[in-house]
This record gives C-alpha cells, sequence and structure tokens, in this order.
C-alpha cells in the first residue's frame, strides 16, 4: 500500500521552481525513495534515476561529468552520501546547464555529513527534511501513528507484533550497518546500551555527567554519542531560549526520541495496552506532539527551543513567526487547567498567545491569551 504525500510533494514542487538542486534529507526506511517516485510520476519532464546502492548505477557514475552533462529533465540520485564527491561535480554542470536541468539527491546518512559535503552548491541547493508519515499525510490517525511512529513500514505492518518486530530490526540495522558505513567506529552494543539509557531522559534536560556515571564514561563521550544519534536523525536536541533575564535559566538542552516507535521498541511496548501502563506514557504524548507540530510547520532543529528556569516554570516549544515568539505548551491530560508556569511564560517572555495542545477533541479558552487546543485540530487549522 502506497500513501500519496500531496503535502511533501506540494513542498518539492516549490523548492524545485527556485532552486536547481533539492536534497531530501531523513533516516533510512522513512519514504524518501518514495516521495521521488511520486513526485516524478507528476512531473512533465523526462526523469533519469540514479540509485547508489546499485553497482550498475554506481559504475555508470564512475566518470560524473560525462554520464550527467548531456541530462535535461530532472535528475534523481539516491543514497548520495556514497558518493559525496559528487558534489564539486554537480556545481559545474548546474552552472553549465542552467534551467535544462533539476537535481533532486536523497540521503538518509548524517545532516551535518551531507551539507558539510554539499558546500560547493551553496546558494544552489535546499534542503527538505522529511520523517515519514505524519498526521497531515495520513488523515489524522493519530493513535496508530503515535503507537506505531512514522516509518511507512512499521505503521502499515499488518499487526502490532509484526510493526513492533520491523522497528527492533530497523535499530538492529541502524547499528550494525548504517553507524559503520558513516565511518563511526562505535561497538553496536555499546551504542545500543546509551540509546536504550537515553530512553529514560526523553522529554527532560541532558545531564552528560549524571549519564556517564551510570555508563562509565566521560562527559566528552556521552556528548558525542548524542550527537551521532542527533546528526542521523534519530534523536531532537531541543535548544534553552536564552535572553537577558536575571533568573537562572536552563543551558542544556532537552532529549527527545524523533519517533515515537523507535521510543517504543527501545522502551518494549509492544501495543496500546502496554502504552497506557507505561511510566513514559505522558513524555511519549508529548515527543510525538512535539514532533508532529515542528515537521507541519516546516521548523529546522536550529529555529525551535523551550524555555526553562531552575525555580520550574517553563514552556515545552518556542519558535518565531513573524518577528514574534510563539508559545506551545504541551499536556497529556483530559482537561489541562491554567498553571502557573504558563502566566509565567507570558510575562516574562512577552508573549501575545499561548496554545496548549493535547490529545481531547474540544477547544477552549483558560484566559484571553491562553488556549487549549487539540492537537489534530491545530494541525488542520495552521
Amino acid at each position: 500500500m502506497e500513501v500519496p504525500r500531496s503535502w511533501e510533494l506540494g513542498l518539492l514542487t516549490q523548492r524545485l521552481q527556485t532552486m536547481p538542486v533539492v536534497a531530501i534529507l531523513g533516516p533510512r526506511q522513512c519514504g524518501k525513495t518514495t516521495l521521488a517516485h511520486q513526485f516524478a510520476n507528476q512531473t512533465k519532464e523526462k526523469v533519469h534515476f540514479f540509485d547508489l546502492e546499485d553497482p550498475v548505477d554506481l559504475q555508470r557514475l564512475d566518470n560524473p561529468t560525462l554520464a550527467l552533462e548531456n541530462l535535461e529533465g530532472l535528475v534523481v540520485i539516491d543514497e548520495i552520501q556514497r558518493r559525496p564527491e559528487l558534489f564539486p561535480t554537480l556545481r559545474v554542470l548546474v552552472d553549465r546547464q542552467r534551467e535544462k536541468t533539476h537535481y533532486l539527491i536523497l540521503g538518509s546518512a548524517s545532516r551535518d555529513l551531507i551539507r558539510q559535503s554539499s558546500e560547493s552548491l551553496a546558494g544552489r541547493i535546499s534542503y527538505l527534511e522529511v520523517e515519514g508519515f505524519s498526521l497531515k499525510t495520513l488523515g489524522m490517525e493519530s493513535r496508530k501513528l503515535w503507537l506505531r511512529g512514522y516509518f511507512p513500514r512499521s505503521y502499515l505492518a499488518n499487526s502490532e507484533e509484526n510493526s513492533f518486530l520491523w522497528r527492533n530490526d530497523f535499530i538492529t540495522t541502524f547499528l550494525e550497518r548504517d553507524i559503520p558505513n558513516l565511518g563511526i567506529q562505535i561497538p553496536a552494543r555499546t551504542l545500543r546500551k546509551f540509546w536504550m539509557m537515553l530512553a529514560h531522559y526523553h522529554g527532560q534536560i541532558f545531564n552528560a555527567s549524571e549519564l556517564g556515571r551510570n555508563f562509565g564514561a566521560g562527559d566528552v563521550t556521552m556528548k558525542r554519542y548524542l550527537d551521532i544519534l542527533s546528526g542521523t536523525f534519530m534523536v531532537r536536541q531541543l535548544q534553552p531560549w536564552f535572553y537577558n533575564s536575571k533568573k537562572r535559566l536552563i543551558k542544556r538542552p532537552k532529549i527527545y526520541f524523533r519517533d515515537s516507535g523507535i521510543f517504543h521498541a527501545i522502551l518494549s511496548i509492544h501495543n496500546e495496552k502496554e502504552l497506557q501502563r507505561n511510566p513514559k506514557l505522558g513524555a511519549s504524548w508529548e515527543g510525538f506532539a512535539l514532533e508532529q507540530v515542528t515537521l507541519h510547520l516546516g521548523l529546522k532543529e536550529e529555529e525551535t527551543f523551550f524555555w526553562g528556569v531552575h525555580t520550574g516554570a517553563s514552556l515545552d516549544l518556542l519558535y518565531q513567526k513573524g518577528g514574534r515568539l510563539v508559545g506551545i505548551e504541551i499536556k497529556y491530560n483530559e482537561a489541562p487547567k491554567l498553571m502557573p508556569s504558563m502566566q509565567s511564560a507570558m510575562e516574562e517572555l512577552s508573549l501575545e498567545q499561548l496554545t496548549v495542545l493535547y490529545p481531547g477533541k474540544k477547544s477552549y479558552s483558560l484566559t484571553k491569551k491562553i488556549s487549549v487546543v487539540p492537537l489534530e485540530v491545530f494541525i488542520k487549522e495552521n
């Protein structure tokens, strides 16, 4: 079963109208190749595909200039991280071919690796990060998406158990093949142990010293492991919002697993019943809602923040829109109430509006400036 991803297709169309090269970035198996094929099927241009996991296509690009210079239309290059030396060639070809050819490149390696490799395409490339299925894609099937996560094969599995098994296999492949393919020499067992311990920090402030003591390693090592999982689209580091204040601001990032299904697999949560009994239930939904909002609004990781002070007041998500701060609080609660920390956030950050997202069905106001809105309604209306 193939799910049309019209929202992402619209974004691709828009990006390729303004830039000669668009890079689709995201974790392996999140549907980048399917999205590229869906786009190719709707375009009127001639399409040329190169899959760099195919030995034949790899050989075709041994002499990239010769292989690409006479192609017109749309050129799709999948798994571009396998040939980072292609980027300088693409720059030359883009400048030579002008508007005759557009390039759609797909990468499932480290975000930083792709961006460093493509520095030669500065001013010619746009980045589009995708994360598999979303509420917008699926027509608001939130419970199933929350439990199974956004990877298409996990979501579309014919049973909860098969979905769980697929996610466990994905984790093993990621640790044993994908990480070594990036040139990162860390034993799979070591990184798996770190990943499992990191699950206890989901939705919380990252404490490298505390984690290091339990892990038996130093702060630097813990931060390095975290950066690896963050750079490969597995973990989100939500940075604190800094500004001039007399209050003691929290200065360390909050940690979220980007995919709720992977988070549940790490915790050995097989089904809805086990999820409802787990002490990480609220944190799980908070991370799911946060990821859906940032994905829907097209916010980059460097554009999202949280606010917190050591006295306890906090706000889950901050971003800027139209030169103003926008605040979002996320509550796994049947009927969220007005909390002192919400009022503190309004005053301290000079917010004009604060939205409280929850898994219910009705919207209502707590004050003139603080509203409670169901996650699905927020996605539909923004």
